[in-house]
């Protein structure tokens, strides 16, 4: 009696075990229109499930460089969540990390190029100011570049210009910036670069090192003499930077008599630096704002002078009617797509100003294959872009070595170096695969990039020496490139 007790009163507390026909307990009712919760779980299950699809086929898509992908997802979506600098800070951070996978794009042989002494693997390289103080030269590596630029690297730390200082343009496709050589210095870059190099498990990549002044300096020979000394043994080759908009006084050591002194003391500094050896070599940036003047003079100075090559350019200070970002009035270099067609004019007018003889390196719009070629066929023997990494992010690369072997085997053609200066039949071209003449190399600890001895050719071409020259570049003053009013002076 007891027992029946306590399992009625369990019972009373628990409620009915089941509905009566035709009734309904309260709390099984559902309110009208409300999907029942089988309905709400499989809505949630459902949801869940797609989000991790597209999360899947995102993680393919990225890990398989899917340029699409990053032109329409990937890239927009940083450009939506982070301004131009963190953006960019992100990419270094990412590449440094080696969070992209490695190019399985492999170039043919008919990409190959030979310049000065070195093998590279691809013209197709990274243009300076991506990677300002060497953090990434490995993850940038496996990005599939021929070559990799650093810089620019100033002697001492410096901060560089306010933030905001970069804005894209995306309805251009490019970019103003106004960094101002923000580096932390030679002695840093050089301890991270030491370290990059005794890795013996590096990918092989050629390493340039844009060098650049202080914005304090009271002399710029000294500060750049100071970067070619520091870095003769580390770089494959150099590159003495006097043509950014964003440090005030810069673009005026292209006149012709300032460019004269400061190319004769990085010259002897370098040749200090290797002395007994082979020189590393030394080249020079320069802007796409200069008159025929300017040019003319440049030309002198690098050839009288034996500067053994150019890079053709830097960002541009002019505004094209055609810009359409909001951005577009704010101060700094203009990059991407606008400068394109303005690099390409200046590489040709210099490769027929230099008569062929010193090497360009072209730089400036390009975004695809058809925009590589055309700088080729202007005068440059390698290409570089930056600006549009921006937009198409790392798959890009892979992209341009891809539509330039195309259009290499469609103009019939069995090696990239015989574009070079096609546009400019008139000048008697040097043969693009010279090498320098020299001893064992003060420069890259790479032997995978040199040529042997025995294939270097005589030093008649491109610019080749083994001893400074000692003839001078006649003087005179240039009218210089002017100013702009989005020029910080």
């Amino acid at each position: 009696r007891a027992t029946r007790s306590l399992h009625s009163a369990a019972a009373q507390r628990a409620g009915p075990s089941r509905a009566e026909p035709g009734c309904e307990s309260s709390g099984s009712r559902q309110s009208p229109g409300r999907p029942s919760l089988t309905a709400m779980s499989f809505l949630r299950r459902l949801l869940w499930g797609a989000t991790a699809g597209v999360g899947a086929a995102g993680a393919i898509d990225f890990w398989r460089q899917d340029e699409r992908a990053f032109r329409t997802v990937f890239m927009p979506v940083v450009h939506r969540l982070l301004d131009g600098e963190d953006a960019h800070r992100l990419g270094v951070w990412a590449a440094k990390h080696k969070l992209f996978p490695r190019s399985t794009h492999r170039p043919a042989e008919s990409m190959r190029v030979s310049l000065w002494d070195l093998h590279f693997d691809n013209p197709v390289g990274l243009a300076a100011g991506f990677d300002k103080n060497g953090e990434a030269v490995e993850g940038l590596a496996r990005w599939g570049f021929g070559f990799v630029e650093i810089g620019s690297v100033t002697p001492l730390p410096q901060p560089g210009n306010p933030k905001p200082r970069v804005f894209r343009l995306p309805e251009d496709q490019a970019v103003i910036n106004r960094y101002g050589f923000n580096s932390e210095g030679h002695e840093a870059v050089a301890k991270r670069l030491t370290q990059y190099r005794a890795d013996e498990s590096r990918t092989p990549c050629i390493l340039g090192i844009n060098l650049g002044k202080n914005k304090l300096s009271e002399s710029a020979v000294d500060d750049f003499t100071q970067g070619v000394t520091k870095f003769a043994h580390m770089a494959d080759y150099l590159v003495v930077n006097v043509s950014s908009p964003n440090t005030p006084g810069l673009r005026n050591l292209q006149a012709r008599k300032e460019l004269d002194e400061l190319i004769v003391g990085v010259l002897s500094a370098r040749d200090e630096a290797c002395k007994g050896a082979r020189k590393t070599p030394l080249l020079l940036k320069i802007a796409p704002d200069l008159t025929k003047q300017d040019k003319e003079d440049i030309a002198s100075v690098v050839t009288s002078r034996h500067v053994d090559g150019l890079i053709v350019s830097n960002t541009t200070i002019s505004r094209p009617e055609t810009l359409k970002g909001a951005s577009r009035e704010e101060m700094g270099g203009l990059s991407g797509r606008p400068v394109r067609d303005l690099s390409t004019e200046v590489i040709g007018d210099m490769y027929k100003l230099t008569k062929g003889q010193v090497p360009i390196i072209g730089v400036g719009g390009i975004a695809n294959g058809r925009d590589a070629y055309a700088k080729l066929r202007a005068g440059a023997s390698l290409v570089q872009f930056y600006s549009a990494v921006t937009y198409h992010g790392p798959p890009l690369v892979k992209r341009i070595q891809r539509e330039l072997e195309e259009l290499i085997v469609k103009d019939g053609l069995t090696s990239v170096s015989e574009a070079v200066g096609a546009a400019a039949p008139q000048v008697d071209r040097v043969i693009a695969s010279a090498a320098r003449p020299g001893l064992a190399s003060c420069g890259s600890m790479d032997p995978f990039f040199r040529i042997p001895d025995q294939a270097r050719l005589p030093p008649v071409v491109q610019g080749a020496h083994t001893e400074a020259a000692t003839t001078a570049a006649p003087s005179s003053a240039s009218a210089g490139s002017g100013h702009s009013p989005f020029e910080l002076r």
